[in-house]
């Protein structure tokens, strides 16, 4: 299927689930590391570079979440997380995304499933990596801070550039309102009406010109960059 090895931390304190997936992902020439513990997992993964998370919600010591939590706010880098569990509802799942995980797997699963979600989240952690960003009509150039749409460019604000950086970064997963506030002003408190009137600005500039619009408003949760391609080609790698 793909011959690209990946470098996995999974976290699973259930032995036969993580034998199953040694057997089947190291058969398939992935290398895994292992931790049983939610501590452990989050010193494993502030300690190495993973390509990936695999990572249960009902851990000892610390539970999934709060791993995913602390390793959002403490890593150095972005590590993409898988979330592995039996617990398949709805506000599950947004919780889950809400604190930072990339997809969402749920018990019982197919190990073939699992690598396939594996190979799709680093490819696209590895797009998002890059110094552009295609997105059917859009391009992002975020060493230029340019963003063009259909081949016109668009002279966005800074905080319009970071609010269309932010949810092209997370596709195709929703940004929650907090979410979004946090990564724009941290901690420091801001006027409620702050960020709706930047993503109406962000509208008026990258939206009403344009054939469908891109940002899309998902009631209750937050924003998702929607796009009717996906992602054309990989340019321009990271030179850093």
């Amino acid at each position: 299927m793909n011959n690209q090895s990946l470098y996995i931390l999974v976290v699973e304190d259930q032995q036969s689930i993580a034998q199953n997936i040694a057997n089947y992902m190291e058969d398939k020439g992935h290398v895994l590391d292992f931790a049983t513990q939610g501590d452990q997992g989050l010193e494993l993964a502030l300690t190495n570079h993973y390509d990936l998370v695999i990572l249960d919600l009902n851990l000892p010591v610390m539970d999934g979440l709060e791993v995913c939590k602390k390793l959002r706010k403490q890593a150095r880098h972005h590590v993409p997380i898988i979330m592995l569990t039996a617990r398949d509802s709805i506000d599950d799942k947004i919780s889950g995304f809400t604190l930072g995980a990339d997809d969402y797997l749920t018990k019982p699963f197919s190990l073939e499933e699992l690598e396939v979600r594996c190979f799709a989240l680093s490819r696209r952690h590895l797009l998002q990596t890059n110094d552009t960003l295609i997105f059917d009509q859009l391009c992002i150039d975020r060493k230029r801070q340019q963003v063009t749409r259909s081949g016109q460019n668009l002279e966005l604000h800074t905080m319009g550039y970071r609010i269309l950086t932010i949810l092209a970064e997370a596709y195709p997963q929703v940004v929650s309102r907090s979410k979004l506030s946090q990564k724009l002003w941290g901690d420091e408190p801001t006027e409620s009406d702050a960020l709706r009137s930047h993503i109406y600005q962000l509208r008026n500039m990258l939206d009403k010109p344009f054939d469908y619009p891109m940002i899309k408003t998902m009631h209750g949760i937050g924003f998702l960059l929607n796009v009717e391609s996906h992602v054309k080609s990989d340019v321009i790698n990271n030179d850093k």
